[in-house]
């Protein structure tokens, strides 16, 4: 069953050459942290480019529960906030959809406040761990009741008066560092998250423009990120850079489609998120970044995808996958077109994300043709060569945009087409990729199929 409705059934099969320009939608990462910021602010944050999929419009819910008034008006979206520990108590649960980002970036911002607040979310949602989140969110002072396993549903109750905490996070999560974060600006004093591997830090830049007095530091123990508790946050102008994960899909597609070249815009190439850009070049891909600038404190620049004929296998670096961990769904699509081996290491973090995305994957590029061996901690994709992927299978997405996206993808390039049991989660983060990609030239129907 789909996210938000019944399945959607959909297929993608070879076709022409994919040209033209890719207008992906905003980042979703900085569009749920835009709405959470400018909740905690005093005054009114606009937004413009924002991601408007099911993802970020389900944090726009939650803050308007939270009091925070959160409207669009033309192109602009406009948040009055309540400021840094001015959160009301929701009248009625809060639902999150498929969106883990939203879930755990709220539950940090609303965890120092004397509330209470209960979460749920969509069958995938609802499996995934929460305990990463609440576990520091106790050392504040809050409180979490939910299912066995620390699992959807939800209730936190606030700290009533919150303590500054000082965090190791135990695995590389942007979401783990940033649930701190949010949790300690209304918490006195400094609140340290201590991170081994370096992950996405659009929160430490946003906090910043915000007004919150952060300080980032590399020691021998790791990056030491230190906040100063209740500032007042003063309202944005934010334009939104386009987002890297979406991008990745039309730049994968070109890559492996013949006589493709396709230009997607205004991407933002943050050095926390842009591993795959350099894991593809690393392959042979003939990836180019064009009109290299700044916009709001972030690098963007246009990318040009041309089709490569000569993509190679290789040992993809452990310590670049914090910096591309959504990214590995449609790499390891790549890499069963290309000729070689693609070892993948250090990937643990794929197994708890919307699905096990380490077994999705390779169960359907196995049902697809194509060699995967794989470990908790590692997966090893052997690729079939140019144009050479049978393909032909129906494959399970289990809710999750990113697996439906990559089997896509792979259609457009394998010998027989590729079906999928579902894949309405899509709109989740990427409401127009069945039109943009068509637009490019892709083939994308939808209907009923038998599942494999």
């Amino acid at each position: 069953m789909s996210a938000h409705g019944t399945p959607i059934p959909m297929s993608s099969e070879r076709g022409g050459p994919l040209k033209g320009e890719a207008h992906v939608p905003g980042d979703k990462s900085i569009s749920h942290r835009s709405l959470i910021l400018g909740a905690l602010s005093v005054g009114e944050t606009k937004v413009t480019g924002l991601l408007e999929g099911q993802d970020v419009l389900d944090t726009g819910k939650a803050m308007r529960a939270f009091g925070a008034e959160v409207e669009k008006r033309g192109e602009t979206w406009h948040v009055h906030g309540v400021g840094v520990g001015g959160f009301s108590e929701p009248d009625n649960v809060i639902d999150c959809g498929n969106a883990g980002t939203g879930v755990r970036l709220i539950m940090g911002a609303m965890a120092t406040s004397p509330i209470a607040a209960t979460f749920t979310g969509d069958a995938s949602l609802n499996k995934r761990p929460m305990a990463r989140v609440t576990d520091p969110l106790a050392l504040f002072g809050a409180r979490a009741y939910g299912r066995s396993g620390g699992r959807l549903p939800m209730t936190i109750l606030g700290a009533t008066s919150p303590v500054p905490v000082r965090y190791a996070t135990p695995m590389p999560s942007a979401q783990v560092k940033s649930a701190v974060l949010l949790a300690g600006l209304n918490a006195p004093g400094e609140t340290v998250v201590i991170e081994r591997e370096a992950t996405r830090d659009h929160s430490e830049r946003m906090l910043t423009g915000f007004g919150a007095s952060v300080t980032t530091e590399d020691t021998p123990e790791g990056r030491v990120i230190t906040l100063v508790g209740r500032p007042e946050l003063k309202p944005q102008t934010i334009v939104v850079p386009r987002d890297p994960s979406s991008a990745a899909f039309p730049v994968c597609a070109a890559l492996i489609v013949e006589g493709s070249d396709v230009l997607v815009p205004n991407i933002g190439l943050n050095p926390t998120r842009a591993g795959l850009f350099f894991t593809l070049q690393d392959m042979g891909a003939d990836l180019t970044f064009e009109n290299m600038r700044e916009e709001g404190g972030e690098p963007v620049a246009d990318l040009r995808a041309r089709f490569s004929p000569n993509l190679k296998g290789i040992e993809v670096p452990p310590e670049r996958a914090a910096s591309m961990i959504d990214e590995y769904p449609v790499l390891s699509v790549v890499a069963a077109c290309a000729e070689g081996i693609t070892h993948m290491p250090g990937v643990k973090e794929l197994r708890v994300k919307e699905s096990d995305r380490i077994d999705a994957m390779a169960t359907g590029l196995r049902a697809a043709g194509v060699a995967v061996d794989e470990g908790e901690d590692w997966w090893t994709v052997h690729g079939c060569g140019r144009g050479a992927v049978p393909g032909g299978a129906t494959v399970k997405t289990h809710l999750d945009h990113r697996i439906a996206m990559s089997f896509l993808v792979l259609g457009m390039a394998s010998k027989a087409p590729m079906t999928l049991d579902d894949g309405g989660a899509i709109a989740t983060s990427f409401p127009i990729f069945e039109g943009l990609m068509t637009g490019l030239g892709a083939r994308i129907t939808r209907g009923a199929t038998e599942t494999a």
